[in-house]
């Protein structure tokens, strides 16, 4: 971070990508929009506090910024079509599966699908049954009062599946990343947007209109 000055004083970038952790990527943030230099971050586990303050300071500079979870564009819809769901099927799980590199659990992506979810159906529908769990964290996490269960395994790149119940029928939305060659494009697009913006955004399904 100490750098970061230097650079943009000298090098005068166009954007500023980073990919790191979320504390430290929110700092680096800061430092860009201070020199009028817009953001696009894809790291997540960055703590609430640390976005508003990337949010006031954005506005305060009226210079752009993009906090994106994930930029492949087929996850981008499937959260999409598992917001339109869940207004139709209350009771919903989340299952997200990623390489065992990663660090955060659950993921971002998750995590914000569940947020959309819960914000579109609003009052979670009572269980059918109360439980009782013989093996801690059998029923994995919760946010938004939607569980989320995160695999860790090589060989995985990044995979969720949004599951939904009702009366006599079951549906999946599910989006596989086999490659990050499928976030290439969603960055893309972040990077040509996000100039024209004098605001933070969470989510680039904001960019698409979606």
């Amino acid at each position: 971070t100490a750098d970061l000055p230097e650079i943009f004083l000298v090098g005068r970038p166009t954007v500023l990508v980073d990919l790191s952790r979320g504390e430290g990527a929110a700092e680096h943030a800061l430092v860009a929009l201070d020199h009028r230099v817009p953001v696009v971050i894809g790291a997540t586990g960055i703590p609430p506090d640390a976005v508003a303050s990337l949010r006031d300071r954005a506005e305060a500079q009226g210079v752009g910024a993009i906090i994106a979870p994930n930029f492949a564009l087929g996850a981008l819809l499937m959260m999409e079509f598992a917001r339109r769901a869940a207004r139709f099927f209350p009771h919903t799980e989340i299952i997200e599966l990623h390489h065992d590199r990663k660090r955060d659990a659950p993921s971002g992506t998750a995590a914000r699908t569940a947020r959309l979810m819960a914000e579109a159906r609003g009052s979670a529908p009572a269980p059918a049954v109360t439980e009782a769990t013989t093996v801690e964290g059998a029923r994995g996490g919760s946010v938004e009062g939607i569980r989320i269960h995160s695999v860790r395994l090589p060989g995985l790149v990044a995979h969720q599946e949004v599951l939904f119940g009702g009366p006599g029928q079951t549906l999946t939305i599910r989006h596989d990343s086999t490659s990050e060659e499928s976030f290439m494009p969603g960055m893309v697009l972040a990077i040509q947007r996000v100039g024209a913006l004098r605001h933070l955004i969470e989510g680039l399904e904001h960019v698409l209109d979606l």
